[in-house]
């Protein structure tokens, strides 16, 4: 992209234009979140079990004490060597976020199919903290269309981001974020999910390459993600960044 290069004056018209958009388009964000918010809601009645580090819970058991509980959908099937590269960028987010969070009264938890020996496994080389539990067994996934059984895939299309979209742009395990609210009875209620690029705000790397000169600079969604330990360092990199 070629840049035009101009006088400070110039420069400052440019950016008032752009500010105008910019607020509009926070505007509209509120707007979105109020209706995010008003969304109604379907009780859960279907008794899900997951396995954790301390043995089965149910889904009542995840939100740890609070009334509130977001669950990521994280891409990892039962015989995947390791997790989804852009999950796992998406993961790199999570700890940070978790005190903040559960001083909110929300929990944060992920949930993957792959064997929970698997999941420990990973979660260790990867440096994470933020619990994640195994669905395998469960219809969790399904229910939740982020997973699809081999039967579903060869009919051609599945349902996924609330519509239907050719197997071939499909795979066996997909993203997304499920919100549930538990009252003082211990009811359970399914609030909202979101799928493919909803998730994007959860992502500070984004929201900050998104302010870089260059942007995300890339060539196909997150194509340039890697998992933080695949990185190749570049030679400029060894010295450090202040000399």
């Amino acid at each position: 992209m070629e840049h035009e290069v101009v006088s400070r004056e110039e420069w400052l018209e440019a950016r008032k234009a752009l500010l105008v958009k910019e607020k509009a388009l926070t505007r509209q964000r509120d707007a979105v979140n109020r209706d995010r918010l008003a969304l109604p809601w379907v009780k859960v009645d279907k008794d899900y079990v997951f396995e954790t580090e301390t043995g089965p819970a149910r889904l009542a058991d995840l939100f740890a004490g609070h009334s509130q509980l977001i669950i990521i959908h994280f891409m990892f099937g039962p015989d995947w060597e390791a997790g989804c590269p852009g999950c796992s960028f998406g993961a790199d987010h999570m700890d940070g976020a978790l005190v903040h969070l559960n001083h909110h009264d929300v929990s944060l938890v992920t949930v993957s199919r792959a064997p929970l020996p698997k999941l420990l496994a990973y979660k260790k080389r990867m440096g994470w903290t933020f619990p994640w539990v195994s669905s395998l067994g469960s219809d969790f996934n399904y229910d939740f269309h982020v997973s699809f059984t081999p039967e579903q895939l060869a009919a051609g299309a599945v349902s996924y981001n609330y519509t239907s979209i050719p197997s071939e742009r499909a795979n066996d395990e997909l993203p997304g974020l499920s919100s549930f609210y538990k009252d003082e009875d211990g009811t359970i209620y399914h609030t909202y999910s979101q799928y493919a690029r909803g998730g994007e705000e959860t992502l500070g790397t984004l929201m900050f390459l998104d302010h870089a000169p260059l942007g995300r600079n890339e060539t196909g969604t997150l194509s340039f993600i890697r998992r933080k330990d695949e990185y190749v360092q570049k030679p400029a990199e060894k010295a450090g960044c202040c000399h």
